[in-house]
């Protein structure tokens, strides 16, 4: 694909931006650096003079005020969610049941043996016959040299930077960050250079391209453009999130590596961050909280999935049998902190009471909160239905809250980092998130590492059913009998 303009482009730095990003957080630091010495300078002085009572107490309150002016001028801009677009993969890429399992089977790759633990992997998964996987997974064998992943990169991505842009009503030079997440496919140049690349963006842009961090990587690049926002003020961020599969597909025979032929399907998401004062007024949502937690430190955890070579050579993500559990530790780490965060005083007060009881008394059980006291909407992963399930009976969830995960689990498969957007347009397009409503979105991932991202709708949501990925399908849904 040509870029759409061979132009150079130079730097383009707006007197907003500079004023706003270095001269005010300078400004403010040199004004409290005067005060502090003129104050006490002058407090000096009035000690020596033995002036009266009145002019010691009047100092200390100019100083007051100022550190409070510094606090204002230096205290970081909310971080609007604007928009966010989610593919919608062509007809022409689905994989009934019967198709994959026939492909497979004249693949010479496999015996009858693995072609039917796919099988039962399929038909237990959660997918309708809607889902989706990539051209190059298509052909007998299967076309997985880089030429066609980058085809891959060019096709799930570029759609929905588009339809970002056209939504947003904003252009390739309004954007100043960019971060893109991929975790099993990681060329030269990087995919964000082939994205800067298409769109002839700004040479100054801040580009990062993130690999190797598995489902949570969206949350974890929303988190990390919230790092970067608090720094450059004044600022459009945007976030892609996808997983290349025709990098991913595994040719060999052991049954742990196999789960992920069946699993992953296609799938992206790109979002637009800002924390620019207009951005209030167009964006739907504001950010509230972020907590990134991380388990991979301990053994265990680190090799409960893992990317390796089998005894043949053939390389594969291997997933342990105790995953699960690693799960649900990962999980606990990351909302006991989000909890302290978040939970009224009454949920912490009733936790914290059970804790001391099971501890003194030896009495059984501890007091789950109750998350939904705070936050109207989840956004699980979407991992499998296990997990969905186990996530949802941990947070003591009703089948209603988990919908979401399980419709987008069957729809379109796992997708990934992204499935966490398909699950928002879920919600958007049943109409059900209100202004002042809270969604929080939880992705975890190998590593192993749990990220969660808390939104505050701060619009109406309108006419959302008839646009994104669920706008010939949401009549469907929820499909009741699943399991």
């Amino acid at each position: 694909m040509e870029a759409i303009s061979n132009q150079n482009h130079v730097p383009c730095i707006h007197a907003t931006t500079l004023a706003q990003s270095t001269l005010l957080p300078k400004l403010s630091d040199f004004l409290w650096s005067c005060t502090f010495v003129l104050v006490t300078t002058a407090q000096v002085l009035l000690l020596v003079q033995n002036r009266e009572l009145m002019f010691h107490f009047l100092l200390p309150c100019c100083f007051l005020l100022c550190s409070l002016l510094k606090h204002f001028l230096s205290k970081p801009s909310p971080i609007y969610l604007v928009d966010f677009s989610c593919l919608k993969p062509p007809s022409c890429c689905r994989v009934p049941f019967a198709t994959f399992l026939e492909n497979v089977s004249k693949f010479q790759l496999f015996d009858s043996e693995s072609v039917a633990f796919m099988a039962k992997v399929l038909h237990s998964s959660g997918h309708s016959e809607e889902t989706c996987l990539p051209p190059a997974l298509h052909y007998i064998p299967p076309k997985t040299h880089q030429s066609e992943s980058i085809k891959e990169v060019h096709m799930v991505l570029f759609p929905i930077i588009d339809d970002l842009f056209a939504k947003t009503n904003t252009s390739p030079h309004d954007i100043d960050i960019l971060i893109l997440n991929c975790s099993g496919f990681c060329p030269s140049p990087s995919l964000t250079s082939i994205v800067i690349n298409k769109y002839s963006m700004r040479s100054d842009i801040k580009s990062y391209n993130v690999s190797g961090m598995g489902c949570s990587a969206s949350a974890l690049c929303v988190d990390l453009a919230h790092d970067l926002l608090k720094v450059h003020k004044n600022s459009n961020a945007m976030v892609l999130s996808t997983e290349i599969l025709s990098t991913g597909w595994y040719s060999g025979k052991e049954r742990s590596k196999l789960l992920i032929n069946c699993q992953f399907r296609m799938g992206s998401a790109a979002i637009l961050l800002s924390n620019k004062k207009e951005a209030s007024k167009s964006a739907k949502y504001k950010l509230i909280r972020t907590r990134r937690t991380q388990r991979a430190f301990d053994d265990k955890a680190y090799f409960s999935a893992i990317r390796e070579e089998d005894s043949d050579g053939k390389l594969g993500v291997t997933l342990k049998r105790d995953l699960l559990q690693v799960a649900g530790e990962t999980l606990r780490a990351n909302i006991s902190i989000l909890g302290s965060e978040i939970l009224p005083l009454s949920e912490m007060f009733w936790y914290g009471v059970s804790v001391i009881k099971k501890r003194s008394i030896k009495f059984e059980g501890i007091y789950e909160p109750n998350f939904k006291t705070v936050i109207q909407h989840f956004c699980l992963p979407c991992s499998g239905k296990p997990v969905i399930r186990e996530v949802g009976k941990g947070l003591n969830l009703a089948e209603k809250d988990i919908e979401p995960a399980l419709m987008t689990l069957h729809r379109f498969g796992n997708q990934s980092s992204s499935s966490l957007w398909y699950e928002l347009a879920y919600l958007e397009a049943k109409e059900r998130v209100k202004k002042g409503d809270k969604i929080w979105q939880l992705g975890m991932g190998s590593g192993p590492k749990c990220n969660s991202l808390v939104w505050k709708c701060i619009r109406p949501l309108v006419g959302e059913s008839k646009k994104g990925p669920w706008a010939d399908c949401i009549h469907q849904y929820p499909i009741s009998a699943l399991d």
